[in-house]
């Protein structure tokens, strides 16, 4: 681990003072916070991510917004009305119903509240949603803008060479131990202010469905994610991680309970302000991955800059 990590407590000294909600962060970054983890990310971090390019190969990570077609967790498709303002002119799309996050996105840290704790560094409900509230929202992201080291851990790849193939639709929970297995099958280490890009094959599965078989899809009810233990977000915080994305509709192993750890989404974004990804599609840039062996790539991502929005596309590019 880089010596810059040092600055910040491990997991267990968390929190930093009494009467701060236990494996929390609030107030490591300061109290008036609202970029979380993306902290982690310095202009060294950047300028080295950089340099990372070397093919000049991209990587768009982004599904198209249409997809999944239909959306999961009750959103709906958009409708999007193309104005002409006359012969060779055409104006902006109108488009309704346009959900940010019912395709490749971002979670902003106003997007999940701790059920006893509430918001991250401690923002009251009202500063997120009331009138002349946009505490926590996207537009914090955006407004700096996300540029640093992803790299890919292709726990479905080690999975498949070994003969374990990832049902996408059972309840498996990925554990901190396969993680460490699959970096170190890759020769990759994670350093402070990466993304690490987890892929669990899931999105493999849908992409290769029929559009009538997508249908019938219900990850809800059973499909690979990572384990939701306390275990998971102290290897995460340990490791300076300044986001975790995956390829599948929840990041964690659904269904989510007691019995699977509780909600990774609660340790996560209220309690340490990590950013949070889903539904970002990896499958080229894991073909590549495996192809020249390297697994570090310049990640760059500009999130919507949307005003007390809960959640964005990913609007994310892997560039080696």
């Amino acid at each position: 681990m880089k010596r810059e990590s040092q600055m910040y407590p491990r997991y267990r000294d968390l929190p930093i003072r009494s009467g701060l909600p236990p494996g929390s962060s609030w107030e490591v970054f300061g109290s008036g916070d609202e970029i979380g983890t993306l902290n982690f990310i310095t202009e060294e971090k950047t300028r080295d991510a950089a340099r990372l390019v070397e093919s000049g190969r991209v990587f768009n990570l982004d599904l198209p917004l249409d997809v999944p077609d239909p959306p999961f967790f009750a959103r709906a498709p958009y409708r999007r009305t193309l104005l002409e303002l006359g012969e060779g002119i055409v104006r902006d799309d109108v488009i309704d119903g346009f959900f940010p996050q019912a395709s490749s996105q971002w979670d902003a840290l106003s997007h999940f509240a701790h059920r006893r704790y509430g918001f991250y560094n401690g923002v009251r409900q009202d500063e997120v949603t009331g009138e002349s509230g946009s505490r926590l929202g996207i537009e914090h992201w955006a407004a700096r803008g996300i540029a640093t080291r992803g790299v890919l851990v292709d726990v479905a790849r080690l999975c498949e060479a070994r003969g374990e193939r990832i049902a996408p639709d059972r309840h498996l929970p990925i554990s901190v131990s396969l993680l460490e297995e699959t970096l170190d099958s890759q020769g990759v280490a994670l350093e402070q202010g990466d993304v690490l890009m987890l892929r669990t094959g899931w999105l493999a599965h849908y992409l290769a469905a029929t559009p009538e078989l997508r249908r019938t899809f219900a990850p809800e009810e059973g499909s690979p994610g990572l384990s939701a233990v306390e275990e998971m977000a102290e290897f995460l915080w340990d490791h300076r991680v300044a986001a975790v994305v995956a390829d599948n509709v929840a990041l964690e192993v659904q269904p989510t309970g007691k019995e699977s750890g509780g909600s990774l989404h609660r340790r996560l974004i209220p309690l340490l302000g990590m950013a949070v990804g889903e539904l970002w599609n990896l499958e080229a840039l894991a073909e590549d991955c495996a192809r020249d062996r390297r697994f570090a790539s310049f990640l760059v991502s500009s999130p919507l800059h949307l005003p007390g929005g809960a959640g964005s596309t990913a609007n994310a590019l892997a560039l080696k």
